[in-house]
């Protein structure tokens, strides 16, 4: 059974329960979760406000000492890492290690705090007046972090918040825990003082308590559009500022002039690595022009085709750039299999069945699947399926195919396949969305740049990693003074 981290002790506190933990590509059952209590997240939190004081004061450069020894004990234990969130979650090792490189990317950009949380000075603001600008932490901090990427996504917020002198409780998620659990055992034997981090597992009891507990001044969640709106209206009443990162439906938009065969390679990994379960993966694409639509499904058809559909720690595969695993649970399988019945009864072309693909036997694989003339409005056009289904859509000209990804609900990334400068620079002022690539499949940003998108894909104002988050993560406290001279 995994174990909570509060206080810098690792510690069974009261439950309501345990849940197994299980690899997706077996089946086989890795560790049970404790479902924590409320009293459980409470005695987190006393944990990380009793420790806040002492750390707020710790010099700045010193903090992030500690960031730098977890980066030593994450490089060197980046491949077993990799194995780790594969076995637990079920993406290639490629992916799973590209995961922990942006991982590791944020970390470094935390190191930069020293000048990422320097204040602002104003010499005569008045007669005899300076201002200044003092940016200061805001106390006990928490997230609930994501099964797809059980790495990363808590380093989007974890190491900016130690940084910036915040102490952190974080719930990872109760589906794929290990990783995070491993992690904490690393901050652990960094010395980092007790109570400073601390790691509760649960469900949504637990992330209620993490909402609703006054001494939590800041609230992170990667999650659906559906459970942000609950996030935000939650910690709205509650007086907290959050950060609330939801669902998305990412296009592609292809122009006549695009490298077709480039794009398409493309789009095969960024609609279906990871079996489609990344925020950033591609799951709607816009053909412009009849010829356009063609190429594109004959050619992803055939693509789609060449996929390898296996347990990704299969010696015979794990080295493969491109491998579709499982998702992540029974349950999730069950959900892509009836939008793939909803999309046959709307009318939309099932190019490819993945439900007919060869299938590992046990596991919870579904293949590449792949809709043609779909219209938008389409139930799974709407939907965020999180899965490797792709839905093709054609529009007449660069400006309906805008208004397509403009009308979605989502916004959270888009790109377009063109050689025209002129193109891509009215994709990127007009496509709604927070992420855009030009000729990339999977527009994320890296480490030094905010994540988030627009519209439902993001219900707050602030993003996540970078130097946005610092934001977050700091009171600005505005100091006007003067003094008069000694009689």
């Amino acid at each position: 059974m995994l174990k909570n981290y509060v206080g810098g002790v690792w510690t069974e506190m009261e439950r309501s329960g345990l849940l197994p933990v299980e690899n997706p590509s077996t089946g086989a059952i890795l560790a049970q979760v404790p479902l924590s209590t409320t009293a459980a997240v409470d005695r987190a939190v006393d944990a990380a406000a009793a420790a806040f004081p002492a750390w707020s004061r710790t010099p700045v450069a010193r903090r992030t000492e500690y960031l730098f020894g977890l980066l030593e004990r994450l490089r060197a234990q980046e491949e077993a890492l990799a194995r780790l969130i594969t076995e637990e979650n079920g993406k290639s090792l490629p992916d799973a290690r590209a995961e922990l490189k942006r991982l590791i990317e944020n970390c470094e950009v935390a190191f930069g705090m020293p000048v990422l949380q320097q204040g602002d000075k104003l010499i005569g603001a008045s007669e005899g007046i300076d201002g200044e600008v003092l940016r200061l932490p805001i106390g006990v901090c928490a997230m609930a972090g994501p099964f797809n990427f059980p790495g990363m996504v808590p380093f989007w917020f974890l190491p900016y918040a130690l940084a910036a002198g915040n102490t952190f409780v974080l719930k990872p998620s109760e589906q794929t825990p290990l990783t995070m659990q491993c992690i904490a055992g690393m901050i652990h034997d960094t010395g980092l003082p007790p109570g400073v981090f601390n790691l509760v597992h649960g469900d949504r009891t637990v992330v209620e308590r993490l909402m609703d507990h006054p001494q939590v001044r800041g609230f992170s969640l990667v999650g659906s559009s559906r459970t942000c709106r609950i996030v935000a209206e939650r910690c709205a009443r509650a007086g907290k500022r959050y950060q609330a990162m939801g669902g998305a439906k990412n296009h592609l938009v292809v122009m006549p002039d695009a490298r077709i065969d480039e794009a398409v390679r493309n789009m095969v990994s960024s609609c279906f690595g990871c079996a489609g379960q990344r925020c950033m993966a591609a799951s709607a694409i816009v053909a412009v022009g009849d010829e356009v639509y063609r190429q594109v499904c004959d050619q992803l058809v055939a693509a789609a085709r060449k996929v390898v559909i296996r347990d990704p720690l299969d010696p015979a595969v794990a080295a493969e750039p491109m491998v579709l695993g499982p998702v992540i649970s029974a349950k999730a399988k069950q959900f892509i299999l009836e939008m793939i019945e909803t999309g046959v009864r709307e009318g939309a072309e099932l190019l490819v069945d993945g439900r007919q693909a060869a299938l590992p036997a046990r596991g919870h694989f579904i293949g590449p699947t792949i809709f043609g003339r779909v219209r938008p409005g389409m139930a799974i056009h709407r939907t965020e399926i999180f899965g490797p289904v792709v839905v093709v859509l054609q529009a007449a000209s660069f400006d309906e195919a805008v208004r397509i990804l403009n009308d979605h609900e989502y916004g959270n990334g888009a790109s377009i396949y063109t050689q025209s400068g002129y193109w891509a620079r009215r994709f990127k002022l007009e496509a709604e969305c927070g992420m855009i690539g030009v000729n990339v499949g999977i527009p994320a940003p890296v480490a030094h740049l905010p994540f988030g998108g627009m519209k439902a894909s993001l219900l707050s104002d602030i993003k996540a990693q970078g130097r946005a988050v610092i934001q977050f993560y700091t009171d600005s406290k505005i100091i006007t003074e003067r003094f008069w001279p000694e009689a």
